[in-house]
């Protein structure tokens, strides 16, 4: 398969990995009045886009990009020990883990990761998903499984990170239809409008993959903070009346 056509995939709501079931904060901030139409919509999925999304972003380049990287040792000598990948991808998906403050968004990326690995294994079957299932057997952060699919697929880096930043904005705006009654064109056209800063998310996330993380050391990606999506994480959680999961 062509990497454009697993793009398309990867990034598709309709893929059977539960991306349908969240709605990225935005089902809590309409219970509390913080989005009640398309102006609070736009706002919300920008500053989404700014920080969780070019957090998830870089998560998913550097899976990518490991994932490739084992695939490649893994064709160079079949006998390598695949302990050394698991412990890769151990340190990788406690980066991702470190960077979710909120115990109810961590549960939420993992579930959505241990949908989306499952699916992939299934799809695009490799070693590298094999290797990360074992390494993270309770399910990896959903970014690290997305770029480790996308590699699997045959993407780049960039284009992991792009279905990533994509996906951290059509989900919010999705849910933000069926909760509001809004427009769908009206929102697709907010989708629109945020394609350069799609842009320039994947590139930032890529530009942060350097020599320091090729080598399995992390700590220099993106690690904005998003209070805000934190605490509206956690009242979600204990709102007993929701459409979403998250």
């Amino acid at each position: 398969m062509g990497a454009d056509a697993a793009l398309l995939l990867l990034a598709d709501s309709r893929l059977p990995a539960g991306g349908h079931a969240h709605s990225g904060g935005v089902e809590e901030a309409v219970r509390l009045g913080a989005v009640t139409g398309t102006g609070d919509l736009a706002r919300f999925l920008r500053g989404r886009l700014a920080t969780a999304g070019l957090v998830t972003a870089a998560l998913a380049a550097a899976a990518c990009e490991l994932a490739a990287a084992g695939e490649l040792a893994a064709t160079d000598d079949p006998a390598d020990d695949p302990a050394d990948g698991v412990e890769l991808w151990r340190r990788l998906d406690a980066e991702a883990d470190a960077r979710a403050a909120s115990p109810a968004q961590r549960e939420a990326a993992r579930t959505q990761g241990r949908l989306l690995l499952r699916t992939a294994r299934r799809m695009w079957p490799s070693a590298a998903l094999d290797t990360l299932a074992r390494a993270v057997p309770e399910g990896p952060h959903h970014p690290v499984a997305l770029g480790a699919a996308g590699a699997s697929a045959g993407c780049t880096p960039r284009q992991a990170a792009l279905a990533a930043a994509y996906t951290s904005v059509t989900g919010p705006a999705t849910a933000a239809v069926r909760l509001l009654g809004l427009d769908p064109v009206t929102v697709h056209r907010l989708l629109a409008d945020l394609a350069p800063a799609l842009d320039d998310a994947a590139h930032a996330a890529c530009a942060s993959l350097g020599d320091a993380a090729r080598q399995g050391r992390w700590h220099a990606l993106p690690g904005h903070s998003a209070p805000a999506l934190d605490l509206l994480a956690e009242g979600h959680l204990t709102n007993p009346m929701k459409l979403f999961v998250s």
